[in-house]
């Protein structure tokens, strides 16, 4: 039996989390308020009253809102994933020579560096307020980071199978289509589905500046400080984001490895 030892030491996460600490207490040190005496309970008391009881009148207009905001967020979604696959193996290490890696990296870093809301507000510049607007806007900031995410399980990926199929002759296609691509269907399939959750809620936010979707309602009842309707579009985006995230969990589990689908008890 081993004994434990008799000293810490600490590795690089924990000089990382130390850091990281560091910068948390020099930050919030910086942090300042409006520098008045104000009741910040009694004001978020009185405004948190504003929000109820939600208008539910109004379900008809959300629940057309909420179906234009899906449809921004699959499409979107749907384009992304089309999109990031090249320009993934354009900037990973280990497909690509280093000379298209770089400037492909560089690329999905300009892309990253814009918001979302920034993506809408051009988008709806060229195109107009409309949800043409958002699907654009949203697909290429989605594009940034499917890409990135991508381009990170291809270079994580055992390069052996590829590599012995290289040796039985097999071209680079052949060789990634049944060396690596079974590696990372899971993974692929996995950040997907949490682009498209992250969609949804994004599709809802991207209205605000005219790109289509229930954020359209949300910016009109702000506008009109008429919360109570306000509170009731909160209400159903939460409902369809708990409805995504818990069909998300079932897909997951389903595509876990070695997972056994039959529901029965074993034999014996």
């Amino acid at each position: 039996m081993s004994t434990p030892p008799s000293r810490f030491r600490a590795d690089g996460v924990d000089w990382s989390f130390a850091i990281f600490l560091l910068l948390v207490a020099v930050a919030a040190l910086g942090l300042e308020g409006s520098g008045r005496d104000l009741d910040y309970w009694a004001n978020l008391k009185r405004f948190a009253g504003r929000f109820w009881p939600p208008d539910f009148s109004i379900l008809p207009q959300v629940a057309t809102g909420l179906i234009e905001t899906a449809r921004i967020a699959v499409v979107s979604t749907a384009l992304a994933l089309f999109l990031s696959l090249p320009l993934a193996l354009a900037s990973s290490r280990t497909i690509a020579h280093w000379s298209i890696a770089i400037p492909a990296r560089l690329v999905l870093n300009a892309v990253r560096t814009v918001p979302s809301l920034i993506w809408a507000v051009l988008a709806v510049a060229v195109v107009g307020a409309n949800s043409l607007a958002g699907m654009l806007a949203l697909t290429g900031y989605s594009v940034g980071y499917l890409a990135t995410f991508f381009a990170q399980a291809i270079d994580a990926a055992d390069q052996w199978p590829a590599a012995s199929l290289r040796t039985m002759h097999a071209n680079p296609v052949q060789a990634f289509r049944w060396g690596t691509w079974p590696q990372l269907r899971p993974q692929l399939a996995s950040h997907g589905l949490w682009m498209l959750e992250y969609n949804l809620r994004s599709a809802a936010i991207v209205g605000y500046v005219g790109a289509g979707g229930v954020g359209t309602l949300l910016h009109t009842y702000q506008e009109y400080a008429q919360w109570d309707r306000f509170a009731t579009v909160l209400l159903a985006i939460l409902a369809l984001v708990t409805l995504i995230d818990w069909a998300g969990q079932r897909l997951r589990r389903a595509w876990a490895p070695g997972r056994r689908h039959d529901a029965g008890p074993p034999d014996g």
